[in-house]
């Protein structure tokens, strides 16, 4: 493709945020008019042609001369498949009501003012011609004044479940709202070889995991799908239902033994405790009993890297926003069972067959959720697991 976009070309538009999402309208209409999104994967319907706002005249002229665009342009884009104009207006956006709706206006190519955007090229690195890949732009309306972005909020059916394009007012850089063209097409222009644009490996690297995180926190939960929170998992509040609703179902739940987490959990409080006893006590130069010494070091160091396994484990699933279920924990979960055993080990100088017999007691009494049970439900005083049923929100 031609490295520099020229005024009349055929160009799709890429969104630098959630996953490097491509801008087309829908094909539906509703609401009135044409809805304009982004998703993933290309096809014709990512083509826009790029315009001047105040010219009339065919863009196909070959007496036309070549008009590169530039940093500062006022500009048209009109969709090549239906010819309706990117267009904003005050209106609110379908999902995100602080932002203004973008829609495709207008019937072969022609429109109102509230089609025209003003290019911004940012960190104008390369010059202020608009380069294919290379420059990263922002669309700033020149009515309203507000930037053309992706909210990441999926639309609902009518939207094809595809992400939502808004003008946001606020006038901040964000990923969300920084687009490059990420191809074009013009005949009058010589190609470039892709050797140029090709990227370092750090900066393939990068963008890989760059991807692979938006990815992974754009999994939004299913219709009716049971998921829980970070905050549900040490307490063990809710589990989950593999199979099985009605009491004359096969029934499998997830539910963690509730002696081990709850033993777990009381563990890293009382170790957290315990070490800062031990560790004002060594910093003060406290005489220790020799074998209290050596047990404070094992707990010390050994817990310490255990309790950091299990922040590290667990702590960032706050800053997820992708869809999360029960299992996510059980890794956290394994740092947190072998720290209660040194805890214990440490404090009273048991072994772990001392403590054994009271998971083994817990996984008796629950075997049923791993296993599958039949019959009544747990609130039923005929089920055999009635009086198991610790925690209101476990549903079994």
């Amino acid at each position: 493709s031609p490295e520099q976009s020229w005024l009349v070309a055929d160009c799709p538009v890429a969104d630098c945020a959630d996953g490097d999402a491509l801008l087309p309208p829908t094909s539906s209409s509703f609401p009135h008019p044409t809805q304009v999104t982004t998703y993933l994967h290309k096809d014709y319907n990512n083509l826009w042609i790029i315009k001047k706002h105040n010219s009339n005249s065919d863009p196909l002229d070959p007496s036309l001369p070549v008009e590169f665009v530039r940093h500062g342009d006022i500009i048209r884009l009109e969709h090549k498949e239906t010819s309706r104009n990117l267009h904003s207006h005050y209106h609110e956006a379908p999902l995100t009501r602080k932002h203004y709706q973008v829609t495709g206006y207008g019937i072969n190519g022609s429109g109102d003012s509230n089609d025209f955007w003003r290019i911004e090229v940012i960190n104008r690195k390369f010059g202020n011609r608009i380069k294919v890949l290379r420059s990263r732009i922002r669309l700033i309306h020149l009515v309203t004044g507000c930037v053309l972005g992706s909210s990441g909020k999926v639309l609902p059916k009518w939207g094809w479940e595809q992400l939502e394009v808004t003008c946001t007012p606020y006038l901040k850089e964000t990923l969300s709202s920084i687009w490059n063209v990420e191809d074009h097409i013009n005949p009058k222009l010589p190609n470039i070889s892709l050797e140029v644009l090709q990227p370092s490996f750090p900066e393939i690297m990068l963008e890989s995991h760059m991807v692979m995180i938006r990815g992974n926190n754009g999994l939004k939960p299913k219709d009716n799908e049971f998921t829980s929170k970070p905050w549900h998992w040490p307490i063990n509040f809710q589990g989950l239902r593999f199979s099985g609703v009605n009491d004359t179902d096969f029934r499998v739940y997830l539910l963690g033994n509730p002696v081990v987490w709850w033993l777990n959990l009381l563990s890293l409080a009382l170790y957290i405790l315990s070490a800062s006893v031990f560790a004002v006590a060594m910093q003060r130069g406290a005489r220790l009993p020799a074998e209290v010494e050596g047990l404070s070091q094992v707990l010390l160091r050994g817990g310490g890297q255990l309790l950091l396994g299990w922040m590290m484990h667990y702590f960032p699933f706050f800053l997820m926003g992708r869809v999360l279920y029960f299992h996510h924990y059980f890794p956290a979960m394994l740092f947190s069972s072998m720290l209660t055993g040194l805890l214990w080990d440490t404090l009273l100088r048991l072994c772990a067959w001392s403590l054994a017999s009271y998971p083994l007691a817990g996984f008796y009494l629950f075997h049923p959720l791993a296993y599958g049970m039949v019959g009544p439900l747990a609130q039923d005083p005929r089920s055999p697991m009635a009086g198991l049923r610790w925690l209101e929100s476990w549903d079994f």
